[in-house]
């Protein structure tokens, strides 16, 4: 009730949550033509997937992955196969999407674009989408506004068709029933295992398998091109540097807004609240002012009571425990009528009764700071930084361009742009073309200038590039080396060690699959199983494909005997003992709560049921290769 009656002039905003958009895509048109050149990573149709768009889909997913273990990974693993390939298929079902959507005309539009921009916090101020944010925002992913605008139209489509697969899904209780029984079920076994590790010692590899393996991968065993650069930043920080504020111009300037550097008149108060709606019957609202003119009583007769009574009485949540204390307030910030009652009062002195919309206050004020003027010495500071980045904007545009045009006419250095306005120039580690960084700067079009034939053969500045708005930056490159195959001596051990390791897991999968048939048979088999152990369909207490393989076996003979490629290598064999399976009443509350995540379930499974249908429709291919290509 408090904060009603502190905010009774603002209006509640209902913020719409707008779905992280996957920027992985490169523009509308490069959905439906053939994409920037060089190699593709897949073909989705006559629909091309570039390798670069397939390098920052890589990298944004990278980036996640730190983010959600806090920055520990192991990068082997953020660049391992599994993780390509997972970013590749996304890929290829976003363009799936993308392409079922143009097909049926799937059409976004101005209106409901504006709408879902206009929801987003980031790019509101003070509650209104503001244009400025919007744009900064925008720029600073190295993009425009229409890029940004036709890749968003172009995510909404393909959430049209996402959405109206998903909501289609319908289950029946008696399906959830089953589905909770399937999920109980459970399982005793016991595990014989053979790992890899075990039958390392049995592989001989061919005295030139590893060179083999190295000719016949050349790819994965190159080093892309990459360069040592040398850069500036010029932005508004920059100018400021160069700016100095006078004690002369800031005492103008706080004359000339004395208004700006005034603090009014403001009142620290206690009330206590009978509660009772602006639209309450009669008699609901004469007994609310009874009970106040009854406390009111009270307190004219003993005014020390009033924070006992507040805490005994007050229907304000917010401030009762307090006392009824308030704190200090100016004008506009309450309702009306208790702010007329509060500033009319002198220190110490208790109204009479007030009604306001939210019903009977008595109101006590505590204390009370007069109108005056914040001394100048209080706001130079504040002062000095305002005039500074004032003078910083006049001057910023006129020195962006003395910087383009020095970087450009003076290019085959860096300094005189350096000492022409007192830039300190830096320089990077060695960098690649794809996932590199010019200092924290990764803007594709200034990475893209430095690994051109004029920037690495010439060793010229490259032009000015604005990598966010109001900060350009300028480089040139200082040292290059031109992309190279690792010598194959420098990898033959870890090719060696590779291939032994997949033939180790070859010979434990024989192993351990002529056991099973054995097992199956009704004949013994030598080895240690392990003490037995109880899992349970719904989880996963073992790898995937054991779950699949425990629980996909027929309970009906038992003991029954199954087989699962392990994690890492090798191969287990599976003993099943006992089946468990719990009967789950048809009035079981249980079955309410897991309608969601059934039904969620199903959609998903009708989802994949959808895109590998478009597989069908629209022709896909993935190049294997290249997703291994910057693999050791």
């Amino acid at each position: 009730m408090l904060e009603s009656v502190r905010n009774n002039k603002r209006v509640a905003q209902l913020i719409l949550a707008l779905l992280v958009v996957p920027f992985a895509f490169f523009g509308l048109d490069s959905y439906f033509s053939n994409g920037p050149g060089g190699t593709d990573i897949a073909t989705v149709a006559k629909s091309k997937i570039s390798i670069a768009e397939f390098d920052r889909a890589l990298r944004e997913q990278q980036d996640r992955l730190r983010e959600s273990m806090g920055g520990q990974v192991d990068r082997a693993l953020l660049d391992s196969e599994p993780i390509r390939r997972s970013v590749v298929e996304g890929l290829v079902n976003q363009r799936l999407l993308a392409l079922h959507a143009a097909d049926r005309h799937l059409v976004v539009t101005p209106e409901q674009l504006q709408q879902v921009i206009g929801s987003v916090e980031a790019f509101q101020q003070d509650g209104k989408f503001a244009i400025e944010r919007y744009e900064a925002a925008v720029r600073a992913q190295g993009m425009t506004p229409a890029m940004f605008e036709s890749r968003l139209a172009q995510d909404l489509r393909i959430q049209q068709v996402a959405q109206a697969v998903g909501d289609s899904a319908f289950v029946s209780r008696e399906s959830i029933r089953r589905f909770m029984t399937a999920q109980l079920e459970e399982r005793k076994i016991s595990e014989l295992q053979f790992p890899a590790s075990r039958f390392m010692s049995e592989v001989k590899l061919a005295e030139d398998a590893a060179k083999q393996y190295y000719d016949a991968n050349a790819a994965r065993f190159e080093r892309p091109s990459r360069l040592r650069a040398e850069y500036v930043v010029f932005n508004q920080d920059a100018v400021l540097g160069q700016i100095s504020i006078s004690d002369e111009a800031a005492r103008k300037f706080y004359e000339a807004n004395a208004e700006r550097f005034s603090q009014p008149e403001e009142r620290s108060a206690r009330h206590i609240l009978i509660s009772v709606a602006k639209d309450a019957p009669a008699a609901e609202v004469t007994k609310a002012g009874d009970k106040a003119a009854g406390i009111l009583k009270q307190l004219r007769a003993d005014p020390k009571r009033f924070a006992e009574l507040a805490k005994a009485e007050s229907q304000d949540p917010g401030s009762a425990s307090r006392g009824g204390d308030l704190g200090f307030f100016g004008r506009g910030t309450m309702l009306k009528p208790f702010e007329d009652a509060a500033f009319s009062l002198g220190k110490g002195q208790i109204s009479d009764v007030v009604r306001s919309d939210f019903g009977f206050h008595i109101i006590e004020v505590t204390d009370i700071r007069p109108a005056h003027a914040r001394p100048f010495e209080e706001v130079k500071g504040e002062i000095v930084e305002e005039l500074k980045r004032q003078e910083a904007s006049k001057k910023f545009a006129e020195q962006a361009e003395l910087f383009s045009n020095t970087v450009y006419e003076q290019s085959d250095s860096l300094k005189p742009v350096a000492d022409a306005l007192k830039l300190k120039i830096r320089t990077t580690d060695w960098i690649e073309r794809v996932g590199g960084a010019v200092g924290e700067y990764t803007n594709e079009k200034l990475l893209n200038a430095l690994f051109s034939d004029e920037a690495m053969t010439k060793g010229r500045n490259v032009e000015a590039v604005e990598v966010s708005r109001g900060t350009l930056v300028s480089a040139r490159v200082i040292e290059h080396q031109p992309a190279q195959r690792a010598p194959f001596e420098q990898v033959k051990a870890s090719i060696e060690q590779q291939l032994k390791t997949e033939e180790a897991a070859k010979l434990a999968a024989a192993r351990g699959e002529a056991v099973l048939a054995s097992l199956q048979k009704g004949e013994s088999a030598a080895g240690e199983w392990s003490a037995a152990r109880t899992v349970q369909r719904g989880k996963s207490e073992l790898s995937q494909a054991a779950m699949s393989a425990v629980f996909g076996a027929p309970g009906g003979k038992l003991p029954a005997y199954v087989g699962a490629p392990m994690q890492g290598g090798g191969y287990s064999v599976y003993r099943i003992e006992s089946v468990k399976r719990p009967d789950i009443a048809k009035d079981d509350s249980r079955l309410k709560a897991l309608e969601v995540q059934y039904q969620r379930l199903v959609g998903q499974r009708d989802f994949n049921a959808f895109l590998s249908s478009l597989r069908q429709r629209y022709a896909v291919n993935i190049n294997t290769a290249a997703i291994r290509a910057q693999q050791q």
